[in-house]
């Protein structure tokens, strides 16, 4: 195992990777052959990594959100009359080196004597390529855990069900994601769900996700609009009462809204230009599965009736804010309004 840098936002498959990895690793004592590092306690990790995993062969450490992968500030350049420095003096300079430059080269000059004493993983959300990082890439394995696209979302799903022996169609967990987002963390969950409530041998259908997941806001969002789009004024009404009934904040509710319409109306004004709808959009790659349900979705509405949309939720909140409306009344009372245009 050695010497790993993981990061990225995909934290699911990042952590579970890490928990396969204790597992192969074995006993671990807090304390003795097993170090947790954060910011807190970074300063010591050169310490760590040199004290003797006492009564075991081998230390497992693992440096999570150390702050040691953040973009290094720009120092000035050696002299050079450097290479002639006594040794007090290189000493001297290696104390001023900021942290990261110290484990980089901790880790370098001790690179062959650590991998048979130490497993040391480093976990971030985000990691500069700065001389840590760098110095990973040479010595030991670098890896990012970017958000997934959907087809390898699409595969996991199904990897899942197939270990429980139940059937999930590609469609089926499309639908799926639409409800319930892309994070692999909630979507396990729901699939878990959806697998003790099947059983053996049994299929999972659209049904069932609507009678068991719970729906991200965003998605709840998405039916309101078609329901507003077809002109169903009842229908769009009860999604808002459904969205309120499970404890949705009205103001969550309002922002929500008001940044669904907002990327209605960039699509109208992107397809007037001739321009990429995604790109104008901003999405994220694990998120261009939903272009086309937007530019559907768009198609209800003209462009300038989409802008006044936009400006009726404005003034709505900031109506609600000086105390002149209940955001809830607000709410039902832009449903009614193009409902019935």
């Amino acid at each position: 195992m050695a010497i790993k840098l993981f990061y990225g936002e995909e934290t699911y498959l990042l952590e579970a990777k890490v928990k396969k990895m204790k597992k192969e690793f074995g006993e671990q004592v807090s304390g003795i052959n097993y170090i947790q590092v954060d910011d807190t306690n970074v300063e010591g990790l050169i310490s760590d990594l040199e004290t003797p995993a006492f009564g075991f062969s081998k230390k497992l450490i693992i440096a999570k959100n150390t702050g040691l992968f953040r973009k290094e500030r720009k120092t000035a350049s050696k002299s050079k009359t450097a290479k002639t420095e006594s040794k007090k003096k290189k000493a001297v300079a290696e104390e001023k080196l900021p942290l990261q430059e110290k484990v980089a080269n901790y880790l370098q000059e001790n690179s062959k004597d650590l991998e048979e004493t130490i497993d040391l993983i480093f976990i971030e959300q985000e990691a500069d390529k700065n001389t840590l990082y760098k110095t990973i890439e040479q010595i030991g394995e670098v890896k990012e855990f970017a958000l997934l696209k959907l087809p390898e979302i699409v595969a996991n799903l199904k990897k899942v069900c197939t270990a429980y022996e139940v059937s999930l169609d590609d469609q089926t967990a499309k639908y799926l994601v639409e409800c319930c987002g892309t994070s692999m963390q909630d979507l396990m969950n729901e699939i878990r769900k959806l697998i003790e409530y099947k059983g053996n041998g049994e299929i999972v259908t659209k049904q069932d996700i609507d009678k068991l997941c719970i729906k991200q806001i965003q998605a709840v969002i998405f039916d309101l609009t078609d329901n507003l789009g077809k002109k169903q004024t009842s229908k769009a009404i009860e999604v808002l009462h459904g969205l309120i009934a499970n404890k949705e904040p009205v103001q969550k509710i309002l922002v929500t809204l008001y940044n669904h319409f907002k990327k209605l109306y960039i699509i109208k004004v992107a397809e007037s230009f001739n321009q990429d709808v995604a790109v104008a959009m901003n999405l994220k790659p694990n998120q261009m599965f939903l272009v086309s349900k937007y530019k559907g979705q768009a198609r209800y509405f003209e462009k300038q009736e989409l802008r006044k949309i936009l400006e009726e939720l404005i003034n709505l909140d900031s109506n609600y804010k000086i105390g002149l409306i209940d955001l809830e009344i607000g709410l039902e009372a832009i449903l009614c309004k193009y409902c019935s245009n």
